[in-house]
């Protein structure tokens, strides 16, 4: 005998009522799996769409990742792809808007110490690349005149573009201001009067491409079009909003490049960018181009940008200062202010150095963490300073906050510690590498294990897996401020040979105005191991 099907609308109601009482009961996990079993069962998309996001809000408001995410997200390009067949783009681009709010919302990715894409970057995202909708938005709409060569009879005019963050643009821009090839000029899209209101808006910039918001696309190209015209070649920084701005025009022959660090790798831009409109991705780590191409393997494909891998552009060589006289027993943490830096790991390092020597001391440099942007967030600090709270008032911590002079700061800092569970390149262990620091590196969990990972990117020597591995590491080389000082001196070398701008400014001039245009500096000679200038790799590799 056929079971009797349930009415959609009894099936919701049920749903709902048992979550508001499991949620009164604080039993989220029940609460989600009771909404998820009846949003199963639903006939109606859209209800089921509803109904599956309602239960991954209830997990996400609460700082947990939804166990039905996929599905729920899944649903909801379901709903978007109906309603783009049905010729409905406004309410296709809403729906798509809402899924990849859903997929790629912080609390999954940002907020907590495991992200279900670096779990597995392909699954999380297949969804996504088989909806109709999503690929219509990302579909390459080209170009109509190719990227033209650089001019010989004039300087290159480049243009470097961002919004809002040029955190680790000053050394290209200081460079390229003074530049006898180059003329330069900057453009924040977030400062300007008449792009800042138009750089913003996901939903808009999704239903454009779709084939709506034609008065939003007509301003969009008139207050680009002079900025692409004047350039003859675009740098944007992060691979995010910006990028996907910029890419809603034709650039005519203006060649455009965009780099990506590691926090874009976590949203959903690259999923919505029209990347025939870019011609050169810079990455600047191996693993996050592994990590990212994996997410959106059509960056993979014959006519995708050209990809590449060069170092971020730091000035190491002002950190290498002699050492204060009791750094030796002091280890640095440069930056504490993501949980992705989980510094409750270094806590537990820290504890068993004092467990063996009580001299030791953790000195944690930078603003902390902020409770405000979710429940995960407010639950790790929580967590955080509540460590805090037993260990600072015997000493064994010292937070000193923000600082102007964190060169100064690393002088009195005899080991840099990584406690992170993910990173682009981490600035600050490599800061402290070049001030002498020893250097020891949490093998960062989102990538271990991979091709290309905390191993690739450091000396083998300097990654540890557990915190006992670390404490073990700092025991063997604070042996003696001798053995500190001759690790420190070789993880300083290393530094400096393979990160240090007056290394990695090479590769950048290569890439942004060609080998005819490079300045004629003296070839660095400085010999590096590892990771070092010999293997930079600013060729196209897509595989």
């Amino acid at each position: 005998m056929p079971r009797p099907q349930i009415p959609d609308a009894l099936l919701a109601k049920v749903g709902r009522r048992a979550v508001a009482r499991l949620a009164r009961a604080d039993r989220p996990s029940i609460a989600e799996r009771v909404l998820g079993v009846c949003a199963q069962r639903v006939r109606d998309r859209r209800l089921r769409a509803d109904l599956l996001g309602e239960a991954a809000d209830a997990q996400l408001g609460r700082g947990l990742t939804p166990r039905h995410l996929v599905q729920a997200y899944g649903a909801e390009l379901a709903c978007a792809d109906t309603q783009l067949k049905a010729g409905l783009r406004k309410e296709a681009a809403a729906s798509l808007t809402r899924a990849l709010l859903l997929a790629f919302h912080r609390v999954p990715h940002i907020d907590r110490l495991h992200s279900p894409l670096s779990d597995d970057p392909a699954g999380f995202t297949a969804r996504l690349r088989s909806s109709a909708t999503a690929r219509a938005v990302a579909a390459p709409r080209g170009r109509k005149t190719p990227p033209a060569a650089p001019p010989a009879d004039r300087p290159l005019r480049l243009l470097v573009v961002n919004r809002a963050n040029a955190n680790f643009l000053g050394l290209l821009t200081e460079r390229y201001a003074n530049h006898p090839g180059v003329e330069l000029r900057t453009l924040d899209l977030a400062a300007d009067p008449e792009l800042a209101p138009l750089a913003k808006g996901l939903q808009r910039m999704i239903e454009l491409p779709l084939g709506g918001q034609a008065a939003y696309g007509a301003a969009v190209e008139a207050a680009l079009r002079p900025h692409l015209d004047w350039a003859d070649t675009v740098f944007v920084e992060w691979c995010s909003l910006a990028a996907a701005f910029m890419t809603l025009v034709d650039p005519g022959s203006t060649r455009v490049v965009v780099r990506l660090h590691k926090y874009e790798s976590f949203t959903y831009w690259p999923h919505i960018m029209d990347f025939s409109r870019v011609d050169d991705i810079v990455f600047i780590a191996e693993h996050m181009r592994e990590m990212t191409t994996a997410a959106v393997p059509r960056l993979l494909a014959d006519d995708a940008p050209r990809l590449h891998f060069l170092h971020n552009a730091l000035d190491l060589r002002r950190f290498d200062r002699p050492k204060n006289d009791d750094a030796r027993f002091t280890v640095g943490l440069v930056g504490i202010g993501q949980i992705a830096k989980d510094p409750r790991w270094a806590l537990d390092v820290l504890r068993l150095l004092r467990a063996r020597d009580e001299r030791y001391r953790l000195l944690m440099v930078g603003d902390g963490i902020n409770p405000a942007p979710s429940p995960a967030a407010g639950a790790y600090h929580a967590a955080l300073e509540k460590e805090l709270a037993e260990l600072e008032p015997s000493g064994a911590v010292h937070r000193l906050g923000p600082s102007d002079d964190v060169a100064g700061v690393l002088a009195g800092v005899g080991v840099i510690l990584s406690s992170s569970v993910r990173e682009g390149c981490h600035v600050g262990l490599m800061e402290g590498a070049a001030s002498g620091a020893v250097p020891v590196v949490r093998d960062w969990p989102f990538v271990a294990g991979r091709p290309h990972s905390t191993r690739t990117l450091f000396p083998e020597d300097w990654v540890v897996t557990t915190p006992q591995q670390a404490a073990d590491r700092i025991f063997s080389l604070t042996a003696s401020e001798e053995v500190r000082a001759a690790a420190g001196r070789e993880a300083s070398r290393h530094a400096l040979s393979t990160w240090d701008w007056e290394i990695v400014r090479d590769d950048y001039d290569h890439l942004l105005l060609g080998t005819d245009r490079d300045v004629t500096d003296p070839p660095a000679t400085a010999g590096a191991t590892g990771a070092g200038p010999g293997n930079r790799d600013t060729t196209d590799r897509r595989g």
